[in-house]
């Protein structure tokens, strides 16, 4: 079987090193973003808050750091345009500290827009690729970005509370499954 998998150029030593020898660490791992993932299914609000917070004191490092850095550029051009986006950055993420739940539900309007002008160019570009096999694919991703969008805005501000959330939770329990599969599979090439 090894030498079948080599023939078709999957080489399992080469694909997960190390990994075959350690994959229970990243069952582990995996593991616990699925049950983290899981809890904040049933924390979304809290989830939401910590996640703008979080937001909000990158923001407030980045400008900070942008604004120190933008002292040492004398005699560059644009250096009051680096300025102005540091305070920007200052501005955004002390609100964001500030009302995190405020905060949130901008954001979640900013998705909401985003979701559904990506729909809407997605339908575009299958109608584009309708002579192509699977451009129906195209066509339902953007279908279900814009029900998406509708769905956020049709309870807005409301959903501002917890779609971040619950975005963050359903990313832990994916990347969960995502590396208790790549562990598994890990643990199956070293038994080949």
């Amino acid at each position: 079987m090894a030498t079948t998998t080599k023939a078709l150029g999957f080489d399992p030593a080469q694909m997960f090193g190390d990994l075959q020898k350690n994959w229970g660490w990243l069952l582990a791992l995996g593991i616990l973003f699925l049950l983290l993932g899981v809890i904040g299914l049933g924390m979304s609000v809290a989830l939401t808050v910590v996640g703008v917070l979080y937001f909000g004191v990158l923001l407030l490092i980045g400008g900070g750091v942008q604004l120190w850095q933008s002292f040492k550029c004398r005699g560059w051009k644009s250096v009051a345009w680096h300025v102005v986006i540091a305070l920007i950055y200052l501005v955004a993420g002390a609100l964001a500290v500030y009302d995190p739940l405020g905060a949130g539900i901008g954001l979640t309007l900013v998705i909401a827009i985003a979701l559904l002008v990506t729909g809407a160019t997605r339908l575009m570009m299958s109608f584009q690729l309708r002579p192509a096999g699977g451009w129906w694919w195209v066509l339902l991703s953007g279908i279900m970005s814009i029900v998406l969008g509708v769905i956020i805005l049709a309870q807005w501000p409301a959903t501002g509370l917890w779609v971040i959330g619950l975005v963050i939770a359903i990313e832990l329990i994916v990347n969960g499954w995502s590396y208790i599969f790549v562990a598994l599979a890990a643990k199956s090439a070293r038994a080949q």
